[in-house]
């Protein structure tokens, strides 16, 4: 009996009150007719009589104690709703305090720019997993064993593999190229849902040390069309559309060989330089021209890796960083300023 009275002490003193509701909760347990103290001065004839006077003495201290804590609990109640019903009076005809408009993130803003340029001419958006095995991110895509792009200095590794072989190593994806394999692989052409037609946008990682023209985590849009008599025209068209809805008018663009294992024959795209108007400053080199995507037709063995006839269907693909887009239609000097989160750098696209 004394050591539940001793253990109520404790309740008490430690109870806190700062609502109407917590106080009537505290009333109910301690100071009602059903309360624990009520009980145990009902269990207070089983005590022994050698104790009975000592255990009747600590349970009116108990009672005297629960009293004065409610006391002062309800007089702190009733100050809190004086103080709120002496209020000032709201004056109605005075005018509001404007709201402070938020803003989307500049990345945010081109990544829905880009989803509506693409989605007019029939794309639609895909996603898929950023923790991805090396089969989806390198061996569908005709990386070969000894690429550089498997090398610890480029890809963050989750699990390697015992045996060595890359094939069951998992990793977070260092382009949304994946999402296009397990595209192709789930969506045949010929289905009620082909051509396939998407764009993949999403984050993306590599091991690179961050600077102002680098970043181990950032953005693509990655694009892919797979249907039969697809060309390159098709590519270049699109591209060409991107670009025009994009940036200013008069922007120019251009085709330059390139290599790529998973597209041939493969093609690097620029534009004239947003920043200098093609005259040459520190963005583009002083050449006038700055690169935004790489492109090209989708190599056949690509398709076959999916389970896709290649003799019969073909495709064109792409893809291009969605900071790099960011740059260049907002003059954006430094890849940092996208994650640091300055509210004087993100107040700039209020409105946008």
């Amino acid at each position: 009996m004394l050591d539940k009275v001793k253990d109520l002490y404790q309740e008490i003193d430690h109870y806190i009150v700062s609502s109407p509701e917590q106080l009537e909760q505290f009333r109910m347990r301690f100071i009602s007719r059903k309360g624990v103290i009520t009980e145990l001065f009902e269990h207070l004839k089983t005590v022994p009589q050698a104790d009975r006077r000592a255990v009747g003495q600590e349970l009116n201290g108990l009672k005297n104690l629960a009293q004065e804590r409610f006391d002062s609990f309800s007089q702190l109640i009733d100050e809190q709703r004086s103080a709120a019903n002496n209020a000032p009076p709201v004056d109605l005809t005075l005018p509001t305090i404007p709201n402070l408009t938020g803003t989307q993130h500049p990345l945010t803003l081109v990544r829905q720019r880009i989803i509506q340029i693409f989605e007019r001419i029939g794309f639609n958006v895909a996603d898929g997993p950023e923790i991805e095995t090396d089969w989806y991110n390198f061996g569908a895509l005709n990386f070969p064993d000894n690429h550089p792009a498997r090398d610890m200095q480029d890809t963050f590794f989750i699990e390697k593999s015992e045996n060595g072989s890359p094939s069951s190593d998992v990793l977070l994806r260092t382009h949304t190229s994946n999402v296009q394999i397990r595209l192709m692989e789930r969506q045949k052409p010929g289905t009620a849902f082909q051509p396939i037609r998407s764009i993949m946008p999403g984050r993306v990682y590599r091991n690179e040390t961050i600077s102002a023209r680098a970043h181990c985590m950032f953005h693509q849009v990655e694009g892919i069309y797979i249907d039969r008599n697809v060309g390159f025209k098709d590519l270049k068209d699109t591209l060409y559309h991107f670009v025009k809805e994009m940036f200013e008018p008069g922007t120019q663009i251009r085709f330059r060989p390139s290599y790529f294992p998973f597209t041939e024959p493969s093609a690097e795209i620029d534009i004239s330089c947003q920043i200098c108007g093609g005259k040459g400053c520190n963005i583009c080199k002083h050449s006038g021209w700055v690169e935004i995507a790489g492109s090209g037709m989708v190599d056949p063995q690509v398709i076959a890796n999916c389970g896709i006839d290649p003799e019969e269907y073909t495709g064109f693909a792409f893809g291009m960083g969605i900071e790099r887009i960011t740059q260049l239609k907002y003059v954006v000097n430094d890849l940092r300023l996208y994650t640091e989160n300055d509210v004087r750098f993100l107040r700039q696209f209020e409105g946008l």
